[in-house]
């Protein structure tokens, strides 16, 4: 039988040998990838994003790809082509030649930098677990997950994601600067002869039952309805929406939101050893749950808000009641 509690703190344990801080970051990418989900990290340069995501791979002993994300890139480049392959005999066929999508963890690294064709690419195998090549379905292996990255600072040469892909991402995570204590920490241990080993904690079997089980967790009716009037409150105009989303919100999160957040606390609950989700756990996975699935106007821009302000606002208004 699966132990929860212990897998995770397994995870984090291993992932901490080689990222130094960060340990709300490492539990939000645990939580999305046993959700099913698929994260967007934004940071500078420098910050371990790569380093991240290949420690993450080790831990779980799972296949991973990193696909370097340029303006020149196409679909094809990503997803895999069909060849012509000779046989024995002489004869030609056509056969698909499987592209670096087929992995169960994905890096897109400055996935913004690549245009809309080749990001629809990406969408479809993110929402659908499957790709279309010369009009036939090839599906992704489980567990499949994305982790796309984006540089904040750099905006030339870059395509914006579109709404409907951000909505893909379970979360996004803002990856802060780190802080004196924890950059004296980095260059310590990073400039010096040592190797670090990684155990994996778990098989894919595991993860599979592991995402069955956190989706059994239950969830009391009243804490759906506060899920539900959150979002409500994110929107501009409605009768639910808050006074700061109608001053400054151009659109809200959506119904996927929604699932998402329900989800996250379910993972939340079931990996902190809860038998059922509490308030806690939905107000603590609201902020990387809807930073990006809802935009600013032009009012809010101009007054140098950030969608986290406002969700810190809504939460303590909605927790409140």
């Amino acid at each position: 039988m699966i132990d929860p509690q212990s897998v995770f703190k397994n995870i984090k344990k291993e992932a901490h040998k080689v990222i130094i801080g960060n340990n709300d970051l490492i539990e939000q990418v645990i939580i999305a990838f046993f959700c099913g989900g698929h994260v967007l990290l934004e940071g500078v340069p420098g910050l371990g994003k790569t380093l991240l995501v290949k420690t993450i791979s080790q831990i779980l002993n799972i296949k991973f790809n990193r696909i370097q994300f340029t303006p020149d890139l196409m679909p094809a480049d990503i997803i895999g082509t069909t060849v012509i392959h000779q046989l024995q005999s002489g004869e030609r066929v056509f056969r698909f030649q499987k592209g670096p999508l087929f992995a169960h963890l994905v890096l897109a690294d400055e996935i913004n930098r690549a245009t809309a064709k080749t990001q629809s690419a990406l969408l479809e195998a993110m929402g659908e677990g499957s790709i279309s090549v010369a009009g036939k379905s090839h599906y992704l292996e489980q567990p499949f997950f994305v982790m796309g990255t984006q540089n904040p600072l750099e905006m030339d040469g870059t395509y914006k994601l579109p709404e409907a892909q951000l909505d893909r991402f379970f979360f996004k995570i803002d990856l802060p600067f780190p802080d004196l204590k924890t950059l004296m920490k980095i260059v310590d241990t990073t400039t010096q002869n040592t190797k670090v080993e990684l155990y994996p904690v778990v098989d894919i079997p595991s993860i599979l039952e592991i995402r069955k089980n956190i989706r059994d967790v239950p969830v009391a009716s009243h804490l759906n309805e506060l899920a539900c009037k959150l979002v409500l409150a994110t929107q501009p105009r409605g009768d639910g929406a808050s006074a700061q989303s109608k001053k400054y919100v151009s659109f809200g999160v959506g119904p996927r939101g929604l699932q998402s957040l329900i989800l996250a606390a379910k993972a939340y609950a079931y990996f902190h050893g809860r038998l059922n989700v509490s308030k806690q756990d939905i107000m603590q996975m609201v902020p990387p749950t809807f930073r990006h699935r809802m935009a600013l106007n032009f009012e809010g821009e101009a007054e140098g808000l950030t969608t986290d302000t406002l969700l810190e606002k809504i939460t303590s208004q909605l927790e409140r009641l």
